[in-house]
């Protein structure tokens, strides 16, 4: 073997910056780590290469009912064995790292967990970093940087029940945007949330089996898993 600089007969190592990026079979993403020194190595392989999830969780902390304090949602995410969880605002957002499973199985866990640990039944949306990019990036709409809050976007657990959203569009008004994409749906409410007839369909009944988040998390959400 060729001798180093130093004559300590040690190869090369790659840059420590060096990164590479995969795609894995559940849609999350796979960040190849760097070469490291020390005991650090294997906590810091494992970080860089766990895929990472967003979770959502459908009216929470709304009023009295339904009310799930963040540091029990970390807790109870910690106790399924998801690792790196981090919580964002209190309208029930956390993302994580999970070794295995789909994001429909890591969904149905948490859901099974917040009945039996919280006593709270509420549909859950679990999707991976690529998915929360790709519903980011597949945005048509212009949305000034004063209107964030106003555009909603809406979560399902199956991309295929996303179509299902285009029932709403006869309620869309003059000032409103609608678009259904792949990943999500989008609602820009110009003239605002409460008086929206289409924001009502979608936060209400009809909208049952998505959940919604503003614009500003969603964003926020896509950096915490990038």
């Amino acid at each position: 073997m060729p001798r180093g600089p130093a004559g300590n007969g040690a190869a090369r190592r790659a840059p420590l910056h060096a990164r590479a990026r995969h795609e894995l079979p559940g849609g999350g993403q796979r960040r190849a780590a760097p070469l490291v020194h020390g005991d650090g190595r294997e906590a810091l392989h494992r970080r860089l290469t766990v895929p990472r999830f967003v979770v959502l969780l459908r009216g929470v902390n709304v009023g009295k009912a339904n009310r799930v304090p963040m540091a029990d949602l970390r807790s109870l995410l910690e106790a399924l064995g998801f690792t790196g969880v981090r919580t964002l605002l209190n309208s029930g957002n956390a993302v994580f790292d999970a070794g295995g499973g789909t994001p429909s199985a890591h969904a149905k866990a948490i859901r099974a967990a917040l009945e039996e640990k919280l006593a709270v039944s509420v549909p859950v949306v679990v999707k991976s970093s690529s998915a929360i990019a790709a519903a980011v990036t597949e945005n048509t709409l212009d949305v000034p940087a004063d209107a964030h809050s106003r555009l909603l976007v809406a979560f399902a657990q199956e991309r295929s029940d996303i179509r299902g959203l285009a029932k709403i569009a006869p309620l869309v008004g003059p000032a409103e945007r609608f678009h259904v994409g792949e990943h999500a749906a989008y609602l820009l409410c110009g003239g605002g949330i409460l008086g929206s007839k289409a924001a009502a369909a979608l936060l209400g009944k009809q909208g049952q089996a998505f959940t919604t988040r503003n614009w500003a998390t969603v964003l926020k959400l896509r950096e915490l898993v990038g």
